[in-house]
């Protein structure tokens, strides 16, 4: 079953005498949260819904505020909080997939389908995305993802790659 809530950001600290808070977003870009009328920050095991009232980028994140907290204190209380948002709230690209749910995709040889593992995690290092791939009595393996490696990425048929010599060793 997927995940109604993503999570999106982590609350780093406040801004200001308002209760405005940075945000570092763990999206491609805090522009995600330029599109949402809501977030959630979890309490528990539900979600405390509040309305997102202003985002703008500042430096590496962003800087936002939103309804029900109005002071630094307010801010300092939830700080490292996670911040989520319903799923379907999420603008994407058309044929855009989660990183959630890529993870335990298995990975398979294009042209052979033999599997090499399961995508254990995405890193981001700046020019590309790096897969992360569990292998079964073997080190984990890092597949930069670029179309040269990458061929195919599906929830029916998992992450399809043509590895060169040495990159699985």
């Amino acid at each position: 079953m997927k995940q109604e809530y993503l999570v999106c950001g982590q609350i780093q600290r406040s801004h200001g005498v308002n209760g405005a808070m940075v945000v570092r977003h763990f999206c491609d870009s805090y522009e995600v949260f330029e599109d949402l009328k809501h977030i959630y920050i979890k309490n528990g095991q539900s979600y405390d819904e509040h309305k997102l009232t202003k985002c703008t980028p500042y430096k590496d994140a962003a800087l936002i505020t939103i309804s029900g907290i109005t002071t630094p204190e307010e801010v300092t209380r939830i700080r490292m909080s996670y911040i989520y948002a319903k799923r379907e709230e999420i603008a994407k690209d058309e044929g855009a997939l989660f990183i959630v749910d890529l993870i335990d995709l298995p990975v398979k040889d294009f042209e052979t389908g033999e599997q090499y593992g399961t995508l254990k995690d995405v890193i981001n290092q700046g020019a590309q995305d790096i897969y992360v791939i569990k292998r079964a009595d073997k080190p984990d393996a890092y597949i930069p993802v670029v179309d040269a490696f990458v061929k195919s990425v599906t929830l029916e048929n998992g992450i399809l790659i043509t590895p060169i010599e040495g990159m699985l060793d």
